[in-house]
């Protein structure tokens, strides 16, 4: 009874001794043994592992690769073109001694921000650096310069047992301060493009007016001239007809001629002519006193005797109708040979 008694909690005991001398090292971690914050033994390989119990302490680190967030920071290239940096930076433990003594018991936490430091001043220095610009930065050799800051940035890390595998810059933009200057030039620019378009638009415009204008002007004096050219023609045939027309018989010419004047000199209501009886102008009026044909409309009616004239009929220089006009009547629309009689307000033709 008393042996059992004291076996028990003897065995307890030994298993939990046995059991805290025991740890598990997972297959992405690594593993150190401190004793009394002095490091003891490192067990990189998955598996299990020994310790002196209530002595040791087990402190394990993440095996696999990490990743940073870094801040964003402002940079200033040599084109002096403030640039804001946004980047991220791939990292793994690799020496867990050196990370320790490095870090102590921070740990992860003390780890990044230490790294942190790193890559902004890396970052800073090669895209600060001569010969890089904004414009080399947002070009094609921007990888070129990615590698230059891991690698930088891996040789100090190194310092803390840090791999930096890989650093990337996931956005470069202006500063906010910057955008709205970048972009009234960025507006400006394309305005001043385009009032460029405009104006050679409006000169091409102008051109093809001025082409046109000509067109139009050469076209009208080409039609003018040849119509000027048909006109001088037909005037020509005309005046050929009228002079073939006049020698085939003067008289009727004459007669058909003055004709023509009597209708338009005779037109409208509002004027009157004066002129003496003896005018050649009515010399188909006076056929009968001077011998001349009379006119067509003045023929005798065919079957009628034509009158006789009187030679006892004393001669005057009047017309018929003004000597036939009764005495008792004033003659207001003939008047004696050698004074015209003008109406208030109508010309005067005086022959």
């Amino acid at each position: 009874m008393n042996k059992t008694t004291y076996l028990l909690p003897a065995a307890v005991v030994i298993l939990v001794v046995a059991l805290s001398s025991i740890f598990v090292v997972d297959e992405r971690e690594k593993a150190l043994v401190l004793r009394f914050g002095q490091i003891q033994a490192v067990k990189e390989d998955p598996g299990l592992g020994f310790k002196m119990p209530l002595l040791d302490e087990v402190v394990t680190y993440d095996d696999r690769i990490l990743s940073l967030d870094t801040d964003t920071i402002e940079v200033t290239p040599s084109d002096d073109r403030r640039l804001v940096v946004d980047a991220f930076a791939r990292y793994r433990i690799a020496d867990v001694v050196r990370f320790r003594q490095a870090v102590g018991v921070g740990g992860i936490r003390v780890a990044e921000d230490r790294l942190q430091g790193i890559l902004n001043a890396q970052i800073r220095e090669v895209l600060g650096a001569d010969q890089v610009t904004s414009d080399t930065i947002l070009s094609s050799d921007r990888g070129t310069l990615m590698v230059r800051i891991r690698d930088q940035a891996r040789a100090e890390a190194l310092s803390l047992g840090l791999d930096v595998v890989d650093v990337r810059l996931k956005q470069t933009n202006l500063p906010a301060q910057n955008l709205d200057a970048t972009f009234a030039r960025m507006r400006a620019e394309r305005e001043r493009e385009a009032a460029d378009e405009i104006a050679r638009g409006n000169e091409a415009a102008q051109r093809v007016r001025a082409l046109a204008d000509r067109t139009v002007v050469e076209t009208l004096s080409e039609a003018e001239r040849e119509a000027n050219v048909i006109r001088g023609e037909a005037d020509a045939e005309r005046n050929g007809i009228f002079a073939e027309a006049y020698g085939a018989d003067p008289e009727f010419f004459a007669f058909y001629r003055s004709m023509q004047a009597y209708e338009n000199a005779l037109q409208g209501g509002n004027s009157s002519m004066v002129m003496t009886p003896a005018s050649e102008f009515f010399e188909y009026f006076n056929a009968q006193g001077t011998g001349a044909t009379p006119a067509p409309d003045a023929e005798t009616p065919a079957g009628e005797p034509a009158p006789q004239e009187d030679a006892s009929a004393p001669a005057s220089d009047e017309s018929p109708a003004a000597q036939e006009a009764p005495a008792s009547e004033p003659a207001s629309d003939t008047a004696p040979v050698g004074e015209p009689v003008t109406e208030p307000g109508a010309p005067t033709e005086n022959n």
